[in-house]
């Protein structure tokens, strides 16, 4: 005991002597830990893929999903059985997370046919699970919102529409997906839509940003849902980043500079992330962090990309997009989510310059995405005043084409009167 007080009225002494002499007292002077920062500010991931394993392996029926146990050595959910499973209570409280985007994600397969009742399906099981576990998890649809369920120890949860597909090509769709909840849409899946390129289009261009795109980008403004960007093609990216009225998201991409993987952001694109003060939440997929065949990837890779995009245009512009359930191979040190918090202890002992502080790691945890959340709803309030629902219809033209491309027989789950004079045309050249 007398050790104990010894040593810290050395450390209370030293830090007066400091004051008195006019030295500096750093920041994160009497913190110990990196993860310390995930107890004075929410930890919040941008992306999470359980909503589709509970799909894929359960057809979303909750009876049969146990979320409060340890589902590591499960005969359904285990490591050794799924390797795309890494979420459950437990583990979630262990790595401190603070409030988490569930993605409601559907195959690109279903573009064209069935996209908005999957997508419906997906939203309604995020609910659900929010619902059956009402002391664990809280609904979030508002920024502010976010805070105070994590002070009343829950996981506030938030739906993302992963796929511009989702919506079908229709604003009004759009518009119900926000009143649902949903608060970010990913422009594109791993797959192009009528009026967006994804990621697979690498530097070429098919159909960049359309008109029609446009009017998606400025409607997502309208009602302050969060334009994310990550799955689109470096171009999308850079358009969408001029005409955008608020700041974007990218749910889960880390840095092409990093690793050459078109999933990644630019150094040109993450300078425009910067002056629209927007937010890249790095991805943990081992193949977007390490693009080194010869060796694994580790929680390290994933350090570097942070760094780097801390290093470049600032700490304010970086937060945590990890994918888990979304992937099948996640970096050593990182295999589920109960390794935030070696993350952030591995980020505070980094060997960069400056050294991280803990305000710094308070804002990539997740006081960054609390920031654009809030700007992208004040941009609301504002056009709140001047501007009403869009209207604009995509040229049937524009799908008619998609769907040749996609090799879908065009118009074939299809019946509104737009599509009307193209089909007689088709069907006149048979």
């Amino acid at each position: 005991m007398l050790y104990v007080n010894g040593a810290v009225f050395l450390s209370v002494l030293l830090f007066v002597i400091g004051l008195c002499v006019g030295l500096s007292v750093p920041t994160n002077f009497f913190q110990t830990k990196g993860s310390d920062a995930l107890d004075s500010a929410p930890l919040i991931d941008g992306h999470n893929d359980l909503a589709y394993n509970l799909y894929e392996l359960l057809n979303n029926n909750l009876d049969e999903f146990n979320f409060t146990k340890n589902l590591t050595d499960d005969k359904l959910w285990g490591t050794k059985v799924c390797d795309s499973c890494y979420t459950d209570l437990p583990r979630l409280r262990k790595g401190k997370l603070g409030a988490q985007f569930w993605a409601a994600y559907v195959d690109c397969s279903s573009q064209y046919k069935d996209a908005v009742q999957l997508t419906l399906r997906q939203i309604d099981v995020i609910k659900r699970l929010v619902a059956k576990y009402p002391d664990d998890l809280e609904f979030v649809t508002e920024a502010k919102n976010i805070e105070e369920a994590w002070k009343n120890k829950k996981i506030g949860s938030m739906i993302g529409v992963e796929g511009g597909h989702s919506i079908d090509s229709s604003l009004a769709v759009l518009r119900l997906y926000y009143e649902l909840g949903v608060r970010y849409m990913t422009l594109t899946h791993m797959c192009n839509t009528p009026w967006a390129d994804s990621s697979l289009v690498n530097d070429s261009s098919v159909h960049n940003l359309t008109e029609f795109g446009q009017a998606v980008v400025y409607e997502m403004n309208r009602l302050g849902m969060l334009v994310d960007l990550s799955h689109v093609s470096h171009n999308v990216m850079r358009h969408v980043l001029l005409i955008t009225k608020a700041p974007v998201m990218f749910s889960h991409s880390s840095a092409f500079t990093v690793c050459r993987n078109y999933r990644n952001v630019p150094d040109d694109v993450l300078h425009m992330v910067k002056k629209n003060n927007g937010v890249v939440m790095v991805n943990f997929y081992s193949n977007y962090v390490n693009c080194n065949s010869s060796r694994k990837a580790t929680i390290q890779d994933v350090v570097d990309h942070i760094n780097y995009i801390r290093n470049f245009i600032g700490a304010d512009y970086v937060g945590i997009g990890a994918d888990f359930d979304g992937v099948e191979s996640m970096p050593e040190g990182l295999e589920d989510v109960s390794k935030y918090t070696d993350l952030f202890d591995r980020l505070y002992e980094s060997e960069v310059e400056p050294r991280w502080t803990k305000e710094e790691l308070e804002k990539v945890a997740g006081r960054n995405l609390i920031r654009v959340f809030r700007a992208a709803e004040e941009v609301r309030d504002q056009l709140a005043k001047t501007e009403q629902p869009r209207q604009d219809i995509i040229n049937a033209r524009d799908i008619y084409q998609a769907e040749v491309m996609s090799n879908v027989q065009p118009g074939s789950c299809y019946t509104a009167k737009e599509w009307a004079p193209l089909k007689l045309n088709n069907n006149s050249q048979q």
